[in-house]
């Protein structure tokens, strides 16, 4: 808990179940010190993966409510028979007009993926980042200080570094 309150900047993995994310942050005393650092010192978080799921409301996969910091929630994959879930592997994204800190507008960025669940805002302005997969979905959302991405930087070579590298300088 000490290292997370003297935190500048929060990374919230995350890989697995919808539920045993939230067990697990609430078995360690986690959510009121997250709560504390994300929503009243506005220290920038970013939530990768199970990590931006956990972020919402909730999730279909679970029970469980989510830390509820977007008005959001986590929704199976609803694809044709022959797309596979989970969505695996490289895929592009696709950047919106929103300012972001990010990436730079004329380059094309490709992200491993690895999931079966994806958000679904119910406010379009949170949305950074769109991919498609069978359909178009949210592989990145931003709120002031919050940050979600769907996708795994750190398993995603120089792409990812230059996601990290911008995190580091907000």
């Amino acid at each position: 808990l000490e290292t997370i309150q003297n935190a500048s900047k929060i990374i919230l993995p995350g890989v697995g179940a919808f539920d045993n994310g939230m067990k697990n942050l609430q078995e360690y005393g986690l959510i009121n010190i997250l709560n504390k650092k994300a929503l009243d010192e506005k220290v920038p978080v970013l939530g990768i993966c199970l990590g931006m799921q956990l972020m919402t409301q909730g999730s279909e996969e679970g029970n469980l409510p989510g830390l509820g910091w977007f008005d959001a929630k986590a929704v199976k994959f609803n694809l044709a028979p022959d797309l596979k879930v989970p969505h695996m592997g490289w895929n592009y994204i696709n950047q919106n007009d929103k300012n972001n800190l990010f990436l730079k507008k004329d380059k094309k960025y490709r992200f491993y993926f690895v999931h079966s669940y994806h958000v679904k805002c119910n406010n379009e302005n949170d949305v950074l980042f769109t991919t498609h997969y069978g359909d178009e979905f949210n592989s990145a959302i931003q709120k002031d200080n919050l940050i979600g991405m769907q996708f795994h930087p750190e398993k995603s070579l120089h792409f990812g570094m230059d996601i990290f590298e911008s995190f580091v300088k907000l």
